[in-house]
Protein backbone atom coordinates (compact mmCIF):
# COMPACT_ATOMS: atom_id res chain seq x y z
CA UNK A 1 0.00 0.00 0.00
CA UNK A 2 0.84 3.54 -0.62
CA UNK A 3 0.80 6.48 1.07
CA UNK A 4 0.06 9.60 -0.82
CA UNK A 5 2.46 12.80 0.62
CA UNK A 6 2.55 16.24 0.06
CA UNK A 7 6.54 16.36 -0.79
CA UNK A 8 7.23 19.68 0.63
CA UNK A 9 5.34 18.30 3.94
CA UNK A 10 8.46 15.78 4.19
CA UNK A 11 10.93 18.24 3.02
CA UNK A 12 13.19 18.37 6.55
CA UNK A 13 13.45 14.79 6.47
CA UNK A 14 14.14 13.88 2.51
CA UNK A 15 17.38 16.75 3.09
CA UNK A 16 18.28 15.24 6.28
CA UNK A 17 18.11 11.57 4.76
CA UNK A 18 20.07 13.16 1.41
CA UNK A 19 22.86 14.43 3.88
CA UNK A 20 23.65 10.62 4.67
CA UNK A 21 22.39 8.92 1.48
CA UNK A 22 19.02 8.15 -0.62
CA UNK A 23 19.31 5.71 -3.12
CA UNK A 24 18.50 7.07 -7.16
CA UNK A 25 16.68 4.57 -9.16
CA UNK A 26 16.68 4.59 -12.76
CA UNK A 27 15.57 1.55 -15.32
CA UNK A 28 16.94 1.51 -18.94
CA UNK A 29 17.11 -1.51 -21.43
CA UNK A 30 14.68 -3.79 -18.45
CA UNK A 31 17.94 -3.54 -15.83
CA UNK A 32 17.41 -1.29 -12.59
CA UNK A 33 19.97 0.33 -10.28
CA UNK A 34 20.28 1.68 -7.71
CA UNK A 35 22.96 4.82 -6.87
CA UNK A 36 23.03 6.18 -3.99
CA UNK A 37 23.47 10.38 -3.70
CA UNK A 38 24.30 12.78 -1.60
CA UNK A 39 24.03 15.77 -3.86
CA UNK A 40 20.54 16.57 -4.36
CA UNK A 41 17.84 19.72 -4.02
CA UNK A 42 13.99 20.14 -3.24
CA UNK A 43 12.56 23.39 -5.11
CA UNK A 44 10.02 24.44 -7.73
CA UNK A 45 10.85 25.38 -11.00
CA UNK A 46 8.43 26.40 -13.91
CA UNK A 47 5.47 25.84 -11.19
CA UNK A 48 6.47 22.18 -10.62
CA UNK A 49 7.80 20.72 -7.59
CA UNK A 50 11.51 19.59 -8.83
CA UNK A 51 14.08 17.26 -7.41
CA UNK A 52 17.65 17.95 -8.70
CA UNK A 53 20.27 15.22 -8.83
CA UNK A 54 23.70 15.60 -10.08
CA UNK A 55 25.14 12.36 -11.73
CA UNK A 56 28.61 12.52 -13.00
CA UNK A 57 29.88 11.48 -16.44
CA UNK A 58 30.83 8.17 -15.89
CA UNK A 59 28.20 6.73 -13.96
CA UNK A 60 26.11 3.44 -15.13
CA UNK A 61 23.28 5.74 -14.08
CA UNK A 62 23.85 8.78 -16.25
CA UNK A 63 23.93 6.31 -19.44
CA UNK A 64 20.58 4.73 -18.24
CA UNK A 65 18.68 8.42 -17.24
CA UNK A 66 19.77 9.44 -21.01
CA UNK A 67 18.33 6.50 -22.31
CA UNK A 68 15.08 6.69 -19.92
CA UNK A 69 14.30 10.86 -18.79
CA UNK A 70 12.58 8.92 -15.41
CA UNK A 71 13.80 7.66 -12.18
CA UNK A 72 12.79 7.60 -8.47
CA UNK A 73 14.07 8.62 -5.54
CA UNK A 74 13.96 6.14 -2.57
CA UNK A 75 14.56 7.71 0.88
CA UNK A 76 14.95 5.82 4.63
CA UNK A 77 11.97 6.69 6.48
CA UNK A 78 11.81 4.39 9.60
CA UNK A 79 14.57 1.97 10.47
CA UNK A 80 16.43 0.49 7.59
CA UNK A 81 19.66 -1.78 6.66
CA UNK A 82 22.55 0.50 6.32
CA UNK A 83 24.33 -1.54 4.19
CA UNK A 84 22.04 -0.78 1.30
CA UNK A 85 23.35 2.70 1.01
CA UNK A 86 27.22 1.91 1.47
CA UNK A 87 26.84 -0.91 -1.24
CA UNK A 88 24.68 1.09 -4.12
CA UNK A 89 26.93 3.86 -3.30
CA UNK A 90 30.33 1.82 -3.94
CA UNK A 91 29.73 -0.48 -6.42
CA UNK A 92 29.09 -0.16 -10.40
CA UNK A 93 25.86 -0.96 -12.19
CA UNK A 94 28.25 -1.67 -15.10
CA UNK A 95 29.62 -5.03 -13.09
CA UNK A 96 27.01 -5.70 -10.13
CA UNK A 97 23.64 -5.93 -10.75
CA UNK A 98 22.60 -4.24 -6.74
CA UNK A 99 19.09 -4.86 -7.04
CA UNK A 100 19.92 -9.08 -7.08
CA UNK A 101 22.88 -8.57 -4.72
CA UNK A 102 20.94 -7.09 -2.19
CA UNK A 103 18.06 -8.83 -2.76
CA UNK A 104 15.54 -6.07 -2.74
CA UNK A 105 11.91 -4.98 -2.93
CA UNK A 106 10.91 -3.77 -6.17
CA UNK A 107 7.57 -1.82 -5.92
CA UNK A 108 6.15 -1.09 -9.66
CA UNK A 109 5.41 2.64 -9.62
CA UNK A 110 2.13 4.53 -11.41
CA UNK A 111 3.83 7.19 -13.17
CA UNK A 112 6.87 6.54 -14.23
CA UNK A 113 8.39 3.07 -15.40
CA UNK A 114 11.13 2.80 -12.89
CA UNK A 115 9.81 0.77 -9.88
CA UNK A 116 10.40 2.36 -6.05
CA UNK A 117 12.45 0.31 -3.14
CA UNK A 118 10.55 -0.74 -0.94
CA UNK A 119 12.95 -1.14 1.69
CA UNK A 120 13.82 2.65 1.48
CA UNK A 121 9.95 4.08 1.84
CA UNK A 122 9.92 7.59 1.27
CA UNK A 123 9.34 7.51 -2.31
CA UNK A 124 9.43 10.27 -5.29
CA UNK A 125 8.17 9.51 -8.55
CA UNK A 126 10.36 11.94 -11.06
CA UNK A 127 10.25 12.96 -14.70
CA UNK A 128 13.39 14.85 -16.22
CA UNK A 129 12.05 18.08 -17.62
CA UNK A 130 15.77 19.75 -17.86
CA UNK A 131 19.30 18.68 -17.78
CA UNK A 132 22.38 20.49 -17.97
CA UNK A 133 26.11 19.43 -17.56
CA UNK A 134 28.13 21.95 -15.21
CA UNK A 135 30.41 24.41 -16.73
CA UNK A 136 33.60 23.28 -15.09
CA UNK A 137 35.02 27.12 -15.56
CA UNK A 138 31.79 28.43 -13.33
CA UNK A 139 32.91 26.11 -10.46
CA UNK A 140 35.45 27.97 -7.72
CA UNK A 141 39.13 26.62 -7.88
CA UNK A 142 38.79 25.29 -4.61
CA UNK A 143 35.96 22.70 -5.16
CA UNK A 144 37.46 21.57 -8.86
CA UNK A 145 40.68 20.97 -6.49
CA UNK A 146 38.54 19.20 -3.66
CA UNK A 147 35.35 17.22 -6.04
CA UNK A 148 37.28 17.08 -9.48
CA UNK A 149 40.80 16.48 -8.47
CA UNK A 150 42.21 15.55 -12.07
CA UNK A 151 44.62 12.41 -10.56
CA UNK A 152 41.63 10.76 -10.13
CA UNK A 153 40.14 8.03 -12.27
CA UNK A 154 36.44 8.41 -13.59
CA UNK A 155 35.77 4.72 -12.54
CA UNK A 156 36.32 5.62 -8.83
CA UNK A 157 33.17 6.25 -6.58
CA UNK A 158 34.13 8.90 -4.46
CA UNK A 159 35.95 12.35 -5.69
CA UNK A 160 37.68 12.03 -8.93
CA UNK A 161 37.93 13.93 -12.38
CA UNK A 162 34.52 13.43 -14.04
CA UNK A 163 31.90 16.47 -13.73
CA UNK A 164 28.44 15.92 -12.94
CA UNK A 165 24.89 16.57 -15.25
CA UNK A 166 22.19 18.04 -13.54
CA UNK A 167 18.91 16.39 -14.03
CA UNK A 168 15.72 18.20 -12.57
CA UNK A 169 13.19 15.54 -12.55
CA UNK A 170 9.19 16.86 -11.75
CA UNK A 171 8.48 14.87 -9.19
CA UNK A 172 4.90 13.33 -10.57
CA UNK A 173 4.37 11.16 -7.25
CA UNK A 174 5.17 11.01 -4.02
CA UNK A 175 4.25 8.39 -1.48
CA UNK A 176 4.89 6.25 1.43
CA UNK A 177 4.98 2.60 1.06
CA UNK A 178 3.74 0.58 3.93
Amino acid sequence: MKKEIDVFEYAAEIMKALKTGVLLTTKADDKVNSMTISWGTLGIEWSKPIFTTFVRENRFTKGNLDKNPEFTINIPYGAYDKKILGFCGTKSGHTVDKIKELNLTLEESDTVSVPAIKELPLTLECRVIYKQKQDEHAISEEDRKKFYPQDVDGSYHGENRDYHTAYCGEIVRAYIIE
